[in-house]
């Protein structure tokens, strides 16, 4: 059932009461996708029990190898708190490249977006243990052998194998925490700030020389050596086979093409692709990937794209075709709209939960804005539902702002959705996300999708857009784990 809902049309009708609900799912239907959703839940207890039983295992080990009898004076207790903010602030490193190693697992788990917030929360905790690492341990040794930390500092650097290299592995930290501040990030263009966090991965590289050879610290035959070696080569092998090895996997398989460039809209455009094997990319609806063309002027960019379309797989041994859909945003995406036919595509991915992935429920609601709206298209035509059980909310000013809306009223129509556009100038008190028309007539969110407390609902949009639509969801009672969002971004 496609159902039509302008501010116009809602004039007059009561309060919170849709116009003509569609028809839904009996009471007692079983949710089929409880199942999955009680794996995600439990692979999240899996991750969020190794992020705090891996640096209380670094510690543990280094108090079972001899740490828990070296606490003899105030040097040696200076020495050692040093060792432990050390061993603890590493161990955190190593638990954010994890984290922004792509992981499947991860990915899967708690989605691209959730695996960022995380990796950002943990820079500042782990740069200020690794600074009190430095401190104290200049502290403990001075005062040992009577020389004031800054004079101590000097003699390490001086005198001590491999310990240049801890001290510039804490500058390269201290450089990558400082460019990832909000206020810092945008005086630079994305390439900078990409450029400096390849950084991380030099500044891992020099940490972990003076941990094997200074002090017997990981002196051979004991476990915690073997705990290091063996969380620096998982941490290293996982970020060479997802980073690096799967993309380029990926892209020689699919051998993706440029087809042609469609302009839908005075800013917005269709980028058409041909290759192979596409049917290794299906049900990734929601999803996205990181584009890159290779062309001079392009290549350098990873743009961050979910597909707009479903693929369609090609004839055996005959190339398919997808598609994404972009807005012009900025300097670096207005230029695709000039690539060129033939051009070749690198990719990675697909990333993130937002997708079938995520569901709970049988229902599912839609909310799309702008050029969140052909995510939702996508993930219209590839997540299962029945006739009756979807509803899609599409936003903007006027009718030209709901991009690919002719294809997605018949995708509606053709899998019984219930479909609302909702345009016309943005209300200024509550539910701002709404047109200013509905919300006079009493409109909110239970008016179009009554059933929403019992719905999986996907949001996406710009993000202070979506901020109020997450809001008013949560107002309405939606819980938490039924509401999936995120930020296609770096």
């Amino acid at each position: 059932m496609t159902q039509l809902l302008t501010p116009r049309a809602a004039a007059g009708e009561p309060a919170d009461e849709p116009p003509t609900p569609a028809p839904r799912t009996a009471p007692h239907a079983v949710e089929r996708f409880f199942p999955q959703a009680r794996r995600r839940l439990a692979r999240k207890d899996v991750l969020a029990s190794f992020a705090w039983l891996s640096p209380v295992a670094a510690v543990a080990l280094w108090l079972a190898d001899g740490g828990a009898g070296s606490f003899t004076s105030v040097a040696a207790t200076m020495t050692n708190l040093g060792i432990v903010a050390g061993l603890v602030g590493m161990d955190l490193v190593l638990i954010m490249l994890l984290l922004a190693a792509r992981i499947p697992f991860v990915d899967n788990t708690i989605g691209h977006d959730r695996a960022l917030e995380v990796h950002k929360s943990l820079g500042k905790p782990s740069l200020y243990l690794l600074l009190a690492h430095g401190l104290l341990i200049a502290i403990g040794y001075g005062m040992a052998e009577g020389l004031d930390p800054i004079s101590e500092s000097v003699s390490l650097w001086v005198n001590v194998p491999d310990m240049w290299l801890a001290f510039i592995s804490m500058a390269l930290f201290i450089g990558v925490v400082v460019t990832s501040l909000v206020a810092v990030r945008r005086k630079f263009p994305y390439q900078f700030w990409y450029a400096v966090h390849l950084l991380t991965y030099a500044a891992v590289g020099t940490a972990i020389p003076h941990q094997f050879s200074v002090g017997g610290l990981f002196a051979e035959g004991t476990w915690q050596r073997w705990y290091w070696m063996a969380f620096c080569v998982a941490t290293g092998a996982a970020l060479v086979i997802y980073r690096i090895g799967q993309p380029v996997m990926a892209t020689f398989r699919h051998q993706l093409t440029v087809s042609r460039v469609v302009r839908i809209a005075p800013d917005v455009f269709s980028i058409e692709m041909t290759g192979l094997q596409l049917n290794r990319l299906s049900g990734s609806g929601g999803r996205f990937f990181f584009w890159r063309f290779l062309a001079p002027g392009y290549w350098w960019d990873a743009h961050p794209f979910s597909l707009s379309a479903e693929p369609v797989p090609g004839a055996p041994g005959q190339p398919g075709k997808l598609r994404v859909t972009v807005r012009n945003l900025g300097d670096g995406s207005a230029k695709l709209a000039r690539v060129r036919p033939g051009t070749k595509v690198a990719i990675e991915g697909p990333y993130g939960i937002f997708s079938t992935a995520a569901r709970t429920r049988n229902q599912v609601v839609m909310i799309g804005a702008g050029i969140g709206i052909t995510p939702l298209r996508s993930l219209l035509e590839s997540t299962p539902f029945e006739s009756g059980n979807a509803t899609v909310l599409l936003r903007g000013h006027d009718e030209s702002e709901l991009f690919l809306g002719q294809e997605i009223m018949a995708l509606c129509q053709a899998r019984g959705a219930t479909l609302f556009h909702l345009t016309g100038p943005r209300s200024q008190g509550s539910h701002r996300w709404l047109p200013q028309s509905a919300v006079q007539s009493g409109f909110g969110i239970r008016s179009y999708a009554p059933g929403i407390t019992d719905a999986d609902v996907y949001v996406c949009g710009p993000s202070a857009w979506a901020d109020t639509v997450i809001k008013d969801l949560q107002a309405a009672g939606v819980p938490a784990g039924q509401i999936h969002y995120e930020r296609f971004d770096w």
